[in-house]
């Protein structure tokens, strides 16, 4: 049975992912901040719980012991304090610790790495977004995903690994931040209150987290090999989005369409074609 370590395993995408990985009854390791053991307590062995102070910051020596006998590696850890990590120089950090993560798993062998980048790493303004679209990134967050992706798609293969790399879309979901769009509206509507949005006409390809997380380990244990697009390939506008969930709640006159400026450098339609 091939042996699978996931990093942030903790997060908003990487508990799914585990939780996928387990369903499927694969051999699963992972990597938490310290204090986070307990999380996964009771559902995975002790001595299948990996902790550190920062993924980041450790070096060669520490990733080549980790990842000894690792078939595969799913790197999910990274800086994403929402409202922040577009433009942190944590952005940074992590490119660099992401490569010298990845050089040490080819050192021990590992045979198949999966990163996961983003759908804005893509040339947006394009709108319908293929593997095959050239990429524009924007942003720190998006240039540092952009630069993993570069370095290791010649990095790996030359070094004898297999190489995966997963652009997420837009995700909403179970255990998601609640400064984010989907959370804000649901508690909004609990709560009775209005909720203050944007005109609402921007396309966006939304997916629920369960789902890419099937899709991502779809894409680890598969054969395929450098971008995949992690993502419904549905259009829907914010509006749209919006008003499903405020009818489970009965409370569509809660939504306060364009009480919010519109965000001029926000693009009109991101959607993303599976493969």
């Amino acid at each position: 049975m091939r042996k699978i370590f996931v990093t942030g395993a903790t997060g908003f995408v990487g508990r799914h992912v585990v939780n996928n990985l387990i369903e499927r009854r694969e051999d699963v390791s992972v990597l938490v901040r310290d204090g986070k053991e307990g999380i996964f307590t009771g559902v995975l062995p002790k001595d299948r719980i990996v902790s550190t102070k920062s993924a980041f910051a450790e070096g060669d020596d520490w990733w080549r012991e980790t990842l000894r006998d690792i078939d595969t590696v799913i790197h999910l850890a990274w800086y994403v304090e929402a409202g922040k990590y577009l433009t942190a120089p944590e952005n940074m950090d992590c490119l660099i610790g992401s490569l010298r993560m990845a050089k040490s798993a080819a050192d021990v062998g590992v045979r198949r790495f999966v990163g996961i980048g983003t759908c804005i790493e893509y040339d947006v303004s394009v709108g319908t977004l293929t593997t095959d679209t050239p990429l524009k990134p924007t942003t720190p967050y998006s240039a540092a995903k952009a630069a993993i992706f570069t370095a290791l798609s010649e990095l790996l293969p030359a070094r004898g690994a297999e190489f995966v790399w997963c652009r997420l879309f837009y995700l909403y979901g179970e255990g998601e931040n609640e400064r984010r769009f989907v959370p804000y509206l649901r508690k909004s509507m609990s709560e009775g209150k209005v909720a203050d949005l944007t005109k609402g006409t921007q396309v966006r390809d939304y997916l629920d987290v369960k789902d890419a997380a099937q899709q991502i380990v779809d894409a680890a244990l598969g054969t395929k090999l450098g971008p995949v697009n992690i993502c419904s390939g549905q259009p829907v506008t914010v509006r749209e989005l919006a008003e499903r969930i405020a009818d489970e709640y009965a409370s569509r006159h809660l939504l306060n369409f364009g009480a919010r400026p519109e965000n001029l450098v926000d693009p009109p339609y991101i959607i993303g074609v599976k493969g």
